[in-house]
């Protein structure tokens, strides 16, 4: 396996997990995406790994981004200037979801162990893998319309397929944190166990699957998520123009500061 700086990989019988490490709330980055893409296709090239679990440590399974934090933003750029390709003048958000496309890209089953809050982005990771064991306590939301501006991570697409187009409606028009009973109600969750048992219903879950022919496997994940990737590119680009957009906005920066203060936004519509 390879040295990871934010996530710890291993190896479990046939199943690989990725446990993402910046707790509490393990907001994403650039860097943070590229890591489980990486690590997802380490999986893939490794013929002994079936499936995979991707967990979290701390109160929050993926906060998102910290659009608060200057150091973060300084930092997205300069991992976007290190990439020195075409799209660079489109910003560092545009080579996050390059990255994001690489996990919709994998070929094995993953399941996320969802033991806390998967916030904005955070939902589109937890999307991004094919099943999510969630508790009680775990909190689902797509915020993008209370930070003022546009859903991101590709959820424009993933996640009408997965909870209906009006439950995301709902989601996306309101802001709502939707409690892990509601998400397994809709089937954003698959399963809903005590949050100390989430990593362990995650990996029960992974070796059920990884017990099955692994050619088999392969196969029918590629049927059934057909042009995943390719619908997810062309949804964050429509969401990276609007998204850019709308962060120009004086309303993008009230939602911004109104989150860090935890009041409610005065947006004026421009």
């Amino acid at each position: 396996m390879s040295t990871y700086t934010d996530i710890g990989v291993e190896k479990v019988g046939h199943v690989g997990t990725i446990e993402i490490r910046r707790p509490p709330l393990n907001f994403f980055d650039i860097s943070l995406i590229n890591q489980i893409a990486d690590a997802l296709e380490e999986f893939d090239r490794d013929i002994e790994i079936r499936a995979s679990v991707l967990s979290a440590q701390g109160k929050a399974f993926c906060a998102g981004a910290n659009f608060g934090d200057p150091a973060r933003q300084a930092q997205e750029a300069r991992e976007a200037e290190k990439k020195g390709d075409p799209a660079d003048n489109l910003g560092p958000i545009n080579h996050l979801y390059i990255q994001a496309v690489r996990i919709f890209r994998a070929k094995k089953p993953i399941v996320a162990a969802v033991q806390g809050a998967a916030i904005g982005g955070g939902l589109g990771l937890a999307v991004s893998a094919d099943f999510r064991v969630a508790c009680p306590e775990a909190r689902f939301s797509a915020n993008f319309t209370k930070l003022g501006f546009h859903p991101g991570f590709g959820l424009t697409t993933t996640l009408p397929e997965l909870i209906g187009k009006n439950n995301a409606e709902l989601m996306f028009y309101t802001s709502r944190r939707v409690t892990g009973e509601e998400a397994y109600k809709w089937g954003l969750a698959n399963e809903l166990v005590p949050q100390d048992q989430v990593k362990a219903g995650a990996m029960k879950l992974a070796a059920e699957i990884a017990e099955c022919s692994p050619l088999g496997l392969l196969s029918t994940r590629a049927t059934m998520r057909a042009n995943l990737a390719d619908r997810v590119m062309a949804a964050t680009n429509h969401e990276l123009a609007e998204q850019t957009r709308l962060r120009a906005t004086e309303d993008f920066k009230e939602g911004v500061k109104a989150t860090e203060e935890r009041r409610v936004a005065n947006f004026k519509g421009r």
